[in-house]
């Protein structure tokens, strides 16, 4: 595994002046593109007076300028967005605040480890095979896992496949802190990063990251998507084309190694939303890898198991995965994550687009129309109509371009909104709801990847400058002073609710990973933990059991990937 550079910026540091409160300075903590605009959040004293930019050298640079005072929307706490004015040249540069000094950089290529490791993350996630000590180093693990004997269970059980009758499903990615696969989620995750891909496929071809595809003729990424990709198409049914909600054990295994794991895996019930969702995947997949070399054959496969999942889900309308129920029906009851969706008119929309752009049949496009969306929603695992619209807008020549590129113009204008009054100079975090279970993914990276889509194709160059600042904020601009990325910054996560990362024996967590975020549900508070704030924004903790702020999952990087590779390609 390539050795990652981490840079540690003094970007957290705090100081008390005459019994005030604490001086803090907020900032990105890897720091800035040349040509982006270089702000930072002060607390806890007005800095008009006293902020100060100096070079390596000591030369006293023009003077900051301050945008705004800020109060928070739920404290007495006053924040001042400051503005450190025009820093092009690359080098590092002394930002001193009264007595409390500290260091920015300034560089064009500041995103590009992390995208890597972002990325990496997949590799290390994999199951089913041994993670290699050339590829991953001291995170290098035996396989487990293999599942070539997972067991039907009597929730998916047909004729042709009996309860307790077995499959063979290997290879895929593990979802999240758990070791599951989850169909539902899988696809959502390729889905992403695929529409990422399609949109910067030069930057793509460059980006190595060193896994055990490196050096063929397909990008990595595109490499480690079909490791996934391969699992899910075993996920299909090959008599009537449904497709299985998940591959899981009962319940979630302890806090061990994969090596460690004793409990039988099991394919549980069909779903309508995981066979629209596979088939939206995979018609997208087949598109993007037409005519590649190193998998000649997928294209024409994924194509095939496309079409008969979409037919299943046509057939079987409310077929909605019910755990609660199923549990109370067969035996043995599954506890595990459930992905469990009630609508799945937004996953026809997706699956129908997507079949529609790879075979041009009208009759996707009529199911396009009857399920498209009258507005533009961020695209999560739940509600994925977004990952629709935004293949719309990219598709210049087709039917409902100018419909969802009027959408997305909407959505991000209302995005601009948030961040001219906002706390951290972001479109996210000045509103209650804008915190959740993942909120840094589906309310911070999701929106700011739609903006890079609209920064392209509704108004070029005019968004990306939002895009960047929710990255920022992802990255140290934020009430806590945290990089929420595993491995990078000053102050990252240590202890994010992650099994192999907890049960491994060494200090550092995986690299590269994005956790959940702040939490105002604290759903984990009954498993002991005491937060230190209830503040929305505030919300989080950085332990193990926290797995309502602190855990990760493929979707979630998945995002990160699609955000940050985006910024790196186009600086």
């Amino acid at each position: 595994m390539k050795k990652i550079i981490f840079i540690l910026l003094q970007l957290t540091a705090s100081i008390a002046i005459h019994g005030q409160q604490n001086i803090v300075i907020r900032s990105n903590q890897l720091g800035y593109f040349p040509d982006q605009e270089k702000v930072i959040v002060v607390e806890g004293v007005n800095p008009e007076s006293i902020i100060t930019v100096k070079n390596n050298k000591g030369k006293v640079l023009a003077s900051p300028s301050i945008l705004r005072m800020v109060k928070s929307p739920w404290s007495s706490k006053e924040r001042y967005v400051v503005d450190l004015g025009t820093l092009n040249t690359p080098g590092r540069y002394i930002i001193t605040v009264k007595d409390l000094s500290q260091e920015i950089v300034v560089r064009p290529d500041v995103l590009s480890d992390i995208t890597k490791a972002a990325l990496k993350f997949f590799y290390l996630m994999r199951s089913g095979v041994n993670i290699e000590k050339e590829y991953a180093g001291m995170y290098a693990r035996p396989a487990a896992h293999l599942d070539t004997y997972v067991l039907i269970h009597p929730s998916a059980a047909t004729e042709q496949r009996p309860a307790g009758s077995a499959i063979s499903s290997p290879l895929g990615w593990y979802d999240a802190g758990d070791y599951n696969k989850y169909i539902v989620n899988s696809a959502y995750s390729i889905g992403v990063m695929l529409l990422a891909y399609q949109e910067n496929i030069d930057y793509f071809k460059r980006l190595d990251t060193h896994i055990p595809e490196s050096g063929n003729s397909t990008p990595d990424i595109l490499d480690e998507m079909m490791f996934n990709l391969r699992w899910m198409l075993t996920m299909q049914d090959p008599n009537d084309g449904g497709v299985y909600h998940k591959l899981t054990t009962p319940n979630f295994e302890g806090f061990v190694m994969p090596s460690a794991c004793q409990q039988q895996r099991f394919v549980v019930a069909k779903s309508v939303t995981a066979s629209l969702d596979f088939a939206a995947v995979m018609a997208q997949a087949a598109r993007v890898f037409k005519n590649n070399t190193d998998y000649v054959e997928f294209a024409t496969q994924a194509e095939q198991a496309a079409v008969k999942a979409y037919q299943w889900a046509m057939d079987h309308p409310t077929a909605f995965y019910n755990q609660m129920a199923l549990s109370r029906q067969y035996q043995p009851a599954v506890n595990t994550g459930t992905y469990g969706d009630g609508n799945a008119q937004d996953e026809c929309f997706w699956a129908a687009t997507e079949l529609y752009l790879l075979t041009g049949e009208n009759d996707y496009l009529t199911m396009v129309a009857q399920t498209k969306p009258t507005a533009f929603t961020t695209p999560v695992w739940g509600m994925v109509a977004g990952l629709a619209a935004l293949d719309w807008v990219a598709a210049l020549d087709k039917p409902l371009n100018g419909d969802m590129t009027n959408q997305l113009a909407a959505y991000a204008e209302s995005l601009v909104e948030r961040a001219k009054l906002s706390s951290f100079q972001a479109p996210f975090g000045d509103r209650k709801e804008d915190f959740g279970w993942g909120c840094l993914a589906e309310q911070c990276c999701m929106p700011a990847f739609a903006l890079l889509f609209a920064d392209k194709y509704v108004k070029k160059g005019y968004y990306r400058k939002y895009a960047q600042e929710n990255a920022d904020y992802i990255l140290g601009r934020n009430p806590l002073g945290y990089c929420y990325v595993t491995g990078f910054g000053q102050k990252s996560p240590m202890h994010p609710h992650h099994r192999i990362s907890e049960a491994d024996g060494i200090t550092n967590p995986f690299p590269g990973m994005l956790v959940g975020g702040p939490n105002p549900g604290q759903q984990d508070k009954g498993a002991g933990l005491n937060y230190a704030s209830n503040l929305p924004d505030e919300s989080y903790l950085d332990e193990m059991p926290s797995y309502a702020s602190n855990e990760i999952a493929i979707n979630w990087n998945a995002s990160l990937v699609a955000l940050l590779a985006w910024l790196d390609a186009i600086h």
